[in-house]
């Protein structure tokens, strides 16, 4: 992100220097994931990351929010004692866990069009009750991260019918507590991970649903019926469930003459299988086509999520992919997944008795899965 973005400079002055809310959105590829690995990195708040669901966690280095607060599973109803009861019977917060709660500064939800308003309610009883203060949220900033055209919440029938007698939707926007607060929203518009203007504007014309005739013709000319790829073209077949994609990946896989390659992730501490970010064991062969499943973590920024290409070497501790475009090989070396969690530090030469919230990680590392970096599912 070499350009200026005055977008990113305005949502770090204001994350870091005012107590306002934000929500911060974009479109993919404009740099939410990597302007809050920075403000991790840079900002002097105390601040917790959290997600709705792990995968969404790990990525973003957080944890989630039902783990975090404590949360049951299942609808909260705005006003009702479910909350506190479940809180008194069910979840006891240890003194540590109230000790960071009351010393929060920021908190951050990324993907946040994936919370459903009553969850969002239901951190707003939790940061009320354990810091006593009955401003929004606890008097807590709330930094909240997403795309609202990507996943959406997910709110069952029989959840919903309980739901609608107090929400106008399920998005966290109908959210009672968030509607006692000032929003303020930083939309980034820069986009990183794609360069072709017009490509950019056959996307956002999908997007926003406003194809014209010109953008349906466009689209169209890449049509041709009854298509058969070569099997050294590289095309990515889209499916809709994992099963399809890991058997075709299987079938291509078995396919390739090489040597068959085994890594399998190196797993420390706690870090539950359900959360991993891909398959702990991985199977691949030399000229086998990948997929980047995570951003390029070193100051270079080789490769991103999504990225594809194909293995050209493989060795114990490093795999070379060359993807289209390119004119040198990535050499991906092992990297480290982290499942976080926060604890309190009391540092007597701070005035604070506790120390700006740092993770203690637990992770998961190794040539594995996560680790170079590439999976060889076709599907995203």
């Amino acid at each position: 992100m070499s350009i200026m973005n005055h977008e990113l400079q305005l949502a770090n002055d204001f994350v870091q220097y005012t107590g306002s809310n934000i929500f911060l959105t974009g479109k993919a590829g404009t740099g939410k994931t990597t302007f809050l690995h920075n403000l991790y990195k840079n900002t002097a708040k105390r601040m917790v990351i959290t997600a709705p669901t792990g995968v969404a966690a790990i990525n973003a280095g957080g944890v989630t929010l039902h783990s975090f607060f404590q949360l049951p599973f299942g609808p909260f109803v705005p006003g009702s004692e479910t909350y506190e009861q479940n809180q008194q019977r069910q979840f006891r917060f240890s003194k540590e866990k109230k000790q960071i709660i009351q010393s929060l500064d920021l908190l951050v939800i990324d993907e946040i069009s994936m919370v459903r308003a009553d969850l969002l309610d239901a951190v707003d009883a939790a940061l009320r009750l354990h810091r006593r203060n009955n401003q929004p949220f606890g008097g807590v900033q709330l930094l909240v991260i997403g795309d609202l055209h990507q996943l959406s919440p997910v709110a069952r029938q029989n959840e919903w019918d309980i739901l609608q007698q107090h929400y106008e939707s399920v998005y966290f926007f109908s959210s009672k507590a968030l509607a006692r607060t000032e929003l303020l929203t930083i939309e980034l518009k820069h986009i990183y991970r794609q360069s072709d203007a017009h490509f950019i504007k056959l996307l956002n014309r999908v997007r926003d649903n406003r194809l014209d005739e010109s953008s349906i013709a466009d689209l169209n000319q890449r049509y041709i019926q009854n298509f058969t790829p070569d099997e050294d073209q590289g095309y990515i077949t889209l499916s809709t469930h994992n099963r399809n994609a890991e058997s075709i990946n299987r079938t291509r896989l078995y396919d390739l003459s090489k040597k068959e390659h085994r890594f399998k992730a190196e797993i420390s501490g706690d870090f539950p299988e359900h959360i991993y970010p891909t398959l702990a064991n991985l199977l691949l062969k030399e000229e086998a086509q990948v997929m980047f499943v995570r951003n390029d973590p070193s100051t270079e920024k080789k490769y991103y999520n999504g990225k594809i290409g194909k293995i050209t070497k493989i060795s114990d501790k490093k795999i070379s992919v060359i993807c289209p475009g390119d004119k040198q090989e990535i050499v991906v070396e092992p990297v480290e997944w982290q499942n976080i969690k926060y604890c309190s530090l009391e540092i007597k030469s701070l005035k604070h008795t506790l120390a700006p919230l740092n993770p203690n990680s637990l992770w998961i590392s190794g040539l594995s899965t996560s680790n170079r970096g590439v999976v060889f599912h076709s599907s995203g």
